[in-house]
């Protein structure tokens, strides 16, 4: 497993993702798959972020994960790293910033691996499947919240970070293949016969989107004390 380097484990601490070990584990990704959790988790965000509103503390979450996922895009577009560990080793604690309580993640370093070029695509589907398509469908078990609110919390996270990989030269070619594979449907056949992400790019450069309103859904941020609508919604 290769060593992260300072640089790295930075920006990951930029997305909430921590290498070190958290005082506690509150729940871990992992947890999220178990049927005994799901009634628990609703309740369990709504108390962490003083929303009164399940779907919204939900959503929140979902975008909390959402930095994770996209992470996974930014390693492998800039290192061909990726984050290979099991769901287990995935934590989550509760932390506070700008006043207000939220979660964040923390994750062994050591998890990461390289990755090859001949795998490359398989590793993206991987991706899309099991950290994505599974944790969706978990988590519309806790909660009424819909699948495209879900994954747009997702797109949002994965566009900025495009956006910064496309403005590198030293990772923009990289990129730019990158979010062509994601934006075919055949990445996504394990479960969709086309590509959300597309559906949401409508194949425009990240830079087109960002911070504007072409989400199709809500993400209910409004509904979480301390934040307001997010710059990318769709009632803005």
């Amino acid at each position: 497993m290769p060593a992260l380097t300072f640089e790295q484990v930075e920006m990951l601490n930029k997305y909430r993702i921590y290498t070190t070990p958290p005082k506690r584990a509150l729940f871990t990704l992992e947890r999220l798959s178990k049927e005994f959790f799901h009634d628990d988790f609703a309740p369990l965000m709504q108390g962490i972020t003083d929303s009164k509103n399940a779907t919204a503390a939900v959503s929140h979450f979902a975008k909390r994960y959402g930095m994770f996922f996209a992470m996974q895009f930014h390693m492998l577009a800039a290192y061909d790293l990726v984050w290979d560990g099991k769901f287990i080793d995935l934590q989550f604690d509760v932390t506070e910033e700008f006043g207000a309580h939220t979660v964040a993640m923390f994750i062994n370093p050591n998890d990461y691996r390289y990755v090859m070029p001949e795998e490359r695509q398989y590793i993206i589907s991987s991706i899309l499947y099991y950290q994505g398509y599974e944790i969706v469908q978990q988590l519309r078990k806790t909660t009424t919240i819909s699948p495209l609110t879900i994954w747009e919390n997702f797109f949002i996270h994965m566009i900025n970070i495009f956006d910064k990989l496309l403005e590198n030269p030293a990772t923009a070619t990289q990129a730019m293949d990158d979010i062509e594979l994601l934006e075919d449907p055949e990445l996504w056949k394990r479960f969709s016969d086309k590509s959300l992400f597309y559906e949401f790019t409508k194949g425009k450069n990240p830079s087109e989107l960002v911070n504007h309103p072409n989400r199709k859904s809500c993400c209910f941020s409004m509904d979480i004390p301390g934040l307001a609508a997010c710059g990318y919604c769709p009632r803005a």
